[in-house]
């Protein structure tokens, strides 16, 4: 099945998500002057407009980045990704909206290299005339490639499939954002068997999962699956701007399973969720949750299981340091919801690691309406 276009749904807030996610773990590669590798399996038209076209049709963007438009009060960490969906509109009014491809070639350095795929017919024509345009732009500036090789490959196919052939990059550093559909059940499986691979081939590599937080059973079991994979380590975090409508229709919640993450990226996840929540929350059910936890880095033998451990010991564990083998085990979720004048709506965990205090929510007037739950 190919009838999905991401052009329905960009600028949504499962996008804020991902995108700010993306942002993070790309900066922190680039904190090293060696080059890295960035891989995106299901990469989209790259961009898309909000005033025109697919967009206008549920202004999707109204549960994401159109509720951040204007705020001043923006964390810092979520001010980098702000600023770079304003750059691409110098006019100031919202008008494009980057897809990750975007999002990525614009934190990027000129030593790194950028390898897409995607196998919608539509959208990977589109996706090559927009880089296309925005290499004759930079041309035009004076701006020449100062590295050999080509920096962005784009390929039409099958992103699954050809991740194996791209596999350790050349660096031996890289992120591989997996983004698919998930029109079609197969995908959820899909998406295991892919990182199972993957990690075989690039264990030391950062691979990010976006997913949708559905009723069906395989969205439940999504994230499951993926915390038994062998890795060093994995972080999941989600956001849910409202709860489920009666009829099941609709995405209202979205998360981002990050294996083999670093180390900054919980805590900053800690002060931009329940700003998020906050902003973009609809109603009493709006929340977030971080889950994290290590995996045993065994290949011939299943995962060992280890009791699970609070989130607030994590800070000062002596397991933390490299070359110290991890156990399986999930630490306990922190949680955060939208506070009502009632009070703060009931949350999973009430544990230590509970932070449900993040402030009174800003109700958005137009609801999301997705037909096909899925963001690019």
């Amino acid at each position: 099945m190919l009838s999905y276009r991401h052009g329905f749904h960009a600028g949504n807030h499962a996008d804020v998500l991902k995108h700010f996610v993306l942002i993070e773990l790309l900066n922190y590669l680039g904190q090293k002057d060696t080059a890295y590798t960035y891989v995106d399996t299901h990469s989209g038209a790259g961009l898309y407009s909000l005033d025109t076209g697919y967009a206008m049709k549920n202004a999707e963007y109204e549960t994401g980045i159109g509720p951040l438009w204007e705020r001043d009060d923006v964390p810092a960490a979520l001010q980098e990704y702000l600023n770079l969906v304003k750059g691409m509109n110098p006019s100031g009014k919202m008008r494009y909206y980057p897809g990750s491809p975007y999002c990525a070639n614009e934190v990027m350095r000129s030593q790194d290299r950028l390898r897409l795929f995607e196998l919608h017919p539509s959208e990977i024509k589109i996706l090559s005339e927009n880089f296309r345009k925005l290499e004759a732009h930079k041309a035009e500036q004076g701006e020449r490639q100062t590295v050999r090789g080509k920096r962005i490959m784009i390929n039409a196919g099958d992103g699954f499939e050809g991740l194996k052939a791209i596999l350790p990059p050349p660096s031996r550093r890289g992120l591989v954002l997996i983004d698919p559909p998930y029109e079609v059940k197969d995908d959820y499986r899909r998406v295991k068997v892919c990182l199972e691979d993957a990690l075989v081939r690039f264990p030391t590599g950062t691979y990010a999962v976006w997913y949708p937080v559905l009723s069906r059973i395989e969205s439940k079991q999504l994230p499951e699956r993926l915390k038994r994979i062998p890795a060093n380590g994995w972080l999941n975090v989600t956001l849910s701007i409202s709860g489920p409508t009666p009829d099941g229709f609709g995405l209202h919640s979205s998360g981002m399973f990050i294996i083999n993450p670093p180390w900054t990226l919980e805590a900053t996840l800690r002060e931009v969720m329940p700003y998020l929540v906050r902003v973009l929350g609809k109603d009493v059910s709006a929340k977030f949750e971080i889950e994290s936890g290590e995996t045993e880095t065994v290949r011939m033998k299943g995962p060992v299981r280890a009791p699970v451990r609070p989130l607030a010991d994590r800070s000062n564990r002596a397991d933390q340091r490299p070359g110290r083998p991890a156990v399986e085990g999930s630490a306990r979720p922190q949680v955060g919801s939208l506070r009502t004048k009632a009070g703060v709506a009931p949350s999973r965990n009430t544990g230590a690691g509970a932070n449900r205090d993040v402030g009174p929510g800003k109700r958005v007037a137009r609801p999301a309406n997705l037909s096909k739950a899925r963001s690019r």
